[in-house]
């Protein structure tokens, strides 16, 4: 989806989401937005001893909300700053163990229409091969918001033309 071009930065999606999502910062302010692009956005998982599981590997709750939360910093630059926008589907495979090192989330949209977003995120640690875990996501976007630049509000929504049902093209004889 290279043709799709963001409609917030990386300033815009920061303020955002302290504005709205606080609680992604609760305890520590480890996660950060690094870059977005057309179809994607990179996160950031600072290493932090707060994301270890017993054994000292970074937990895999740790890793899937940054991937989630990558997905949906994804979504709200190519649809705008949407907060209603849900996740409704996850999927996580983790494919090795972590090193105690930051972890990288890229989230790449697959598919951006009027009501869903689907994704994938691949996670990755610099200086090591091959991705840490790989996850796919689908996110349910509000019947406010329209994707790829340029919100519709429901008042706009409304004054379209209701669309023609399958079938209703054919000629009537």
């Amino acid at each position: 989806m290279a043709d799709l071009k963001p409609v917030m930065n990386v300033a815009e999606l920061e303020a955002f989401m302290e504005r709205e999502f606080p609680q992604m910062r609760m305890g520590a302010d480890t996660t950060r937005i690094e870059a977005v692009g057309p179809g994607t956005a990179t996160l950031r998982l600072g290493f932090s001893e707060r994301n270890l599981r017993p054994g000292g590997t970074i937990s895999g709750p740790a890793m899937m909300a940054l991937a989630d939360y990558a997905m949906y910093a994804a979504v709200l630059a190519h649809i705008g700053p949407v907060g209603l926008a849900v996740t409704t589907s996850f999927h996580m495979d983790f494919m090795r163990r972590p090193e105690q090192a930051d972890i990288l989330a890229e989230a790449r949209l697959m598919k951006l229409g009027r009501v869903l977003a689907v994704g994938a995120i691949e996670l990755t640690q610099a200086g090591a091969s091959g991705p840490v875990a790989h996850g796919t996501c689908t996110y349910s976007i509000p019947p406010s918001a329209s994707p790829a630049g340029g919100g519709e509000t429901a008042e706009a929504a409304s004054r379209k033309p209701a669309r023609r049902k399958w079938g209703n093209w054919l000629p009537h004889r």
